[in-house]
């Protein structure tokens, strides 16, 4: 049994069944293969505090095969603006589509714009990080490695200064992590960064190798067997103007019930099938 954080109810937690796929998946982000038509959606995304509809509609949908994890996105925007081009800036300033794989001791962080544009961060949390444990390697050394302690997003404020709010304390974030052979296809159906008419939206299509995954596999199989489960987060994050001020929302597969996605417990869960897709 899974269990869930004190920001989120059993009930808040989305379960989703992965169809598996027997074509490898073209990753160019205009989601056109059959399979994509036939694989299910998740609902709209939802505020990730509130659980109220997002404003902008925004769906997903997982499939996979023996070589890759892929994550598909269809986002509404009627304006889609996208300016960040260096690797691992930060992305979550402006509009974003994000992904989070928990692996138990650790976890994954991917965002993107609408550009293309990629921010990546591996965490490792604290109490995990032990001599001889199996993050006792160089690729994790804190002392030659971009890595700096992370609290979650309220970590600077009032008594969470410290550790934030999570129970596990602290997590060792490598800021320096880029997992290898992730494929990204985005397609914007519109003009980016162009207000004169609206748009409708962008599309992203995403591949994560297994064989990359495997820190995150925390003792499952890669690929998946029947019936293995994973916790993702699939989240947006849009920056707004209303009334003359700017605010930044966050929408989310299922509510987290904070502000703080930083929270695997209440990722959502993703149930691997070996039933076709195609057969469906």
């Amino acid at each position: 049994m899974i269990k869930v954080g004190k920001n989120c109810n059993p009930e808040d937690v989305a379960h989703y069944t992965a169809l598996c796929t027997s074509t490898p998946l073209a990753v160019d982000g205009r989601l056109a293969e059959t399979v994509w038509q036939k694989a299910e959606k998740s609902p709209r995304f939802v505020d990730v505090v509130g659980g109220h509809p997002g404003l902008y509609d925004t769906r997903s949908a997982v499939l996979w095969d023996d070589e890759n994890l892929y994550i598909a996105f269809w986002a509404e925007e009627p304006y889609v603006r996208a300016d960040l081009t260096e690797r691992d800036a930060l992305i979550f300033a402006e509009n974003d589509l994000e992904v989070f794989i928990d692996g138990g001791d650790c976890y994954y962080e991917f965002e993107m714009n609408a550009r293309g544009t990629l921010y990546e961060v591996f965490f490792i949390w604290r109490d995990a990080y032990t001599p001889g444990s199996r993050f006792d390697v160089p690729e994790f050394d804190i002392h030659s490695r971009n890595a700096l302690t992370f609290g979650g997003n309220h970590d600077r404020t009032n008594e969470y200064f410290w550790r934030g709010t999570h129970p596990r304390g602290l997590r060792w974030a490598f800021l320096d992590y880029d997992m290898p052979g992730v494929q990204v296809g985005v397609h914007i159906d519109g003009k980016l960064n162009d207000d004169s008419e609206p748009d409708k939206g962008w599309q992203v299509c995403l591949a994560f190798p297994w064989q990359s995954l495997h820190w995150l596999a925390d003792g499952r199989s890669l690929p998946p067997k029947e019936g293995d489960e994973w916790r993702i987060f699939f989240g947006r994050y849009e920056k707004m103007f209303l009334n003359g001020e700017e605010t930044h929302v966050g929408w989310a597969w299922n509510k987290v019930g904070t502000a703080d996605n930083h929270r695997p417990e209440c990722y959502t869960v993703v149930r691997f099938s070996d039933e076709r897709i195609e057969d469906v």
